[in-house]
């Protein structure tokens, strides 16, 4: 059997609607494996660590006043990172124990971190705790920092020296996309980058978690840990967008004291949003993926990490993340597909 060809490992990219006469498709995939981590670490950004032995309800606080969806943990028994506490804790502990007739949410702020997290506390069980800490070098090529930020579906990685065992930064797909959009302008664009989102095929159009303005807080939460998204449209009785309701909306509730009523419905959990709140970020079929990067990166009110695919009526088709983005401009390329499964 002949070795693979280039154009056998752009066989998936095809599959998109990209032909084999792009031949500078790799041109982001080459770009990505030519710069490492370090590159990408800001000259000065905000980093908080949390150690184990914390209040959970004061983690969460600290979350909130930073304006952060992340923090690494430290066990100082272990002497190392042992993992990071997210906002999809936040959420699990919420979801699993604001209908439980056994255990009323005061009691539970008083624990700390690492009685969460460990195997000691009875009747708790969060699906989404990792019991690890998956991480980088500042040495490793961005391209493995997006593999592994799409192979283990998380928002977040970790860059620690592994001279001092200290963390220098914690990269994200959007921290990586603006590194591109920013040095990547020495490069040549790939001719697919001025092609229609509909064309390109990039982002998920079956089955979209949205979640009506009537429905409770509660039901939203529910979606948010039985599908495992990030963000829910949140849409009227035609299915047209009116706000997007993200992960980092719940974390508020923390800051507000209102995770006791969580019967509120949608339209009233928007209301009283933070006034930095991701907003709705829209784009249409007949955009070319160019424009919606652009978009992405230069959107300076919000954290935006996705776009929601609507039709000229407003009415959700669709949502493209930013996994979505860095997937097809770099990964399939590459030939490696099917991350996002």
């Amino acid at each position: 059997m002949e070795p693979p060809t280039q154009g056998d490992q752009l066989l998936n990219y095809v599959a998109h609607g990209i032909p084999f006469a792009e031949a500078n498709a790799t041109v982001y995939m080459n770009f990505m494996k030519s710069h490492c981590c370090y590159d990408a670490i800001p000259t000065s950004c905000k980093l908080v660590v949390f150690d184990t032995t914390l209040q959970v309800k004061k983690a969460f606080y600290a979350l909130v006043a930073n304006g952060l969806r992340a923090a690494p943990l430290w066990d100082s028994k272990l002497q190392r990172f042992v993992g990071m506490l997210t906002i999809t804790d936040f959420i699990n502990i919420l979801h699993c124990y604001y209908k439980s007739p056994m255990v009323q949410m005061y009691e539970l702020e008083s624990h700390k971190i690492e009685t969460w997290r460990g195997d000691s506390f009875q009747n708790v069980y969060l699906q989404c705790f990792n019991h690890f800490l998956i991480s980088i070098s500042p040495e490793a090529s961005l391209f493995d920092a997006i593999y592994f930020l799409l192979k283990y579906k998380i928002h977040r990685l970790p860059v620690i020296d592994p001279e001092s065992g200290n963390v220098l930064h914690i990269l994200t797909h959007k921290r990586i996309l603006k590194f591109l959009h920013i040095f990547g302008k020495k490069v040549p664009k790939p001719a697919f980058i001025r092609r229609q989102i509909q064309e390109l095929g990039i982002g998920t159009f079956k089955n979209i978690a949205t979640v009506r303005q009537t429905a409770t807080l509660y039901e939203a939460l529910s979606i948010f840990v039985e599908r495992r998204v990030s963000a829910l449209p949140v849409v009227d009785e035609g299915g047209k967008v009116v706000a997007l309701y993200s992960r980092f909306d719940v974390i508020n509730l923390a800051a507000q004291k209102t995770y006791n009523n969580l019967d509120m419905t949608m339209q009233e959990a928007v209301r009283r949003r933070r006034c930095f709140s991701e907003g709705v970020m829209k784009c249409y079929p007949d955009e070319t993926l160019e424009t919606i990067i652009d978009r992405i990166v230069k959107a300076e009110v919000g954290a935006v990490h996705r776009l929601v695919l609507v039709d000229r009526a407003d009415v959700v088709k669709g949502i493209i993340s930013l996994s979505d983005l860095l997937q097809a401009m770099v990964l399939t390329p590459a030939g490696i597909d099917a991350l996002l499964s």
